[in-house]
């Protein structure tokens, strides 16, 4: 190092040629030999803080008439009533060092959303509605169609179009449903709209002595019999871009609507119609489909694997069965 010195390099770039810490370089150079366990405290500057002004600086921040301001505002406060206790940074700095400089004021906190877990064993005991959009004849016009189903039969007990979304008309259309069907569900579902947890409806529900259940915010698996309803809707063949009028809107759901509860055979209720679920014809069709194919059997033996069982509907149908819930991967 003393030739590369000699040479006029200077220490820098002489530290980086020999491979040598410049810490070492003046620690040689002064005599020092290597330094062995920990580094001996810093003497602290004169501007320091004693320990004393910290936690009186601390105190100041926490207390009852600062507990809720953000720090800067604590500052200026005390420097308008002429009391100066340190730099702005500094105060930070301590409030760092106590693990207060996240959001000082109270915070509103909610309890979690309980996840609904419904079960229905037949029809007329759970009830799930919706609300969706559908296209109106230019952009910017909407209309809505209100849809209610058994979500153990997968019935639509009602549907309606209408204009727009109002908790007058989503009241009355709730109670036309339960008069049509006869029979007060024990619980009606849906999401958390704003029409859906209106007072109009949440006070017709209780009159009628039906229990209100919510999905959680932003989960639209809380609801998937009518979200998936609505996709059957909306994926059929001849569901037009829009709807050239609130009349020919409802013209089509009452075709729709029709077709999917007396036509439509369901995968999730062992392929019957909702209406034969809802009405309890389900078994009668299931035996007569079984005795078909006991006489296909028959006939042709060698071309089954196993005698043929027709399909038979579930026993409940479930909004979240707690049985089915993921479990975390094995470690």
């Amino acid at each position: 190092m003393t030739d590369l010195r000699s040479a006029g390099i200077g220490v820098q770039r002489g530290c980086e040629l020999t491979g040598t810490s410049r810490a070492t370089h003046y620690r040689r150079r002064s005599g020092l030999g290597p330094v062995h366990g920990p580094w001996l405290p810093r003497t602290p500057p004169p501007s320091a803080l004693s320990d004393t002004e910290r936690v009186r600086i601390l105190e100041v921040l926490n207390s009852a008439a600062y507990a809720d301001l953000a720090i800067p505002q604590v500052w200026a406060r005390e420097l308008d009533e002429g009391r100066y206790w340190c730099s702005l940074s500094t105060m930070y700095r301590i409030a760092r060092t106590a693990g207060q400089v996240r959001e000082r004021r109270r915070q509103a906190t909610h309890p979690p959303r309980v996840r609904p877990e419904l079960v229905a064993t037949g029809p007329s005991q759970v009830w799930s509605w919706d609300i969706t959009a559908l296209k109106g004849p230019v952009k910017g016009i909407w209309y809505r169609c209100y849809v209610v189903i058994d979500i153990y039969s997968r019935y639509g007990t009602g549907w309606l179009v209408a204009a727009g979304e109002d908790a007058v008309v989503a009241r009355d259309f709730l109670a036309d449903a339960v008069w049509r069907n006869g029979i007060e569900p024990h619980t009606l579902h849906a999401d958390r709209g704003g029409v859906m947890v209106s007072r109009p409806v949440s006070e017709m529900l209780v009159s009628l002595g039906v229990l209100r259940s919510h999905s959680r915010p932003r989960t639209s698996n809380d609801n998937p019999h009518s979200e998936a309803q609505f996709k059957t809707m909306k994926y059929v063949p001849d569901f037009p871009d829009r709807f050239g009028s609130l009349a020919d809107a409802r013209a089509f759901c009452d075709s729709f609507f029709t077709a999917y509860s007396h036509e439509h055979r369901h995968s999730g209720i062992g392929w019957h119609t909702p209406a034969s679920v809802h009405f309890g014809t389900a078994e009668q069709i299931r035996a007569q489909r079984q005795t078909t194919l006991d006489q296909a059997y028959t006939a042709h033996p060698d071309r089954f694997t196993r005698r043929p069982r027709a399909p038979q509907a579930p026993d409940s149908a479930w909004i979240n069965n707690p049985a089915r819930q993921e479990q975390p991967p094995a470690r």
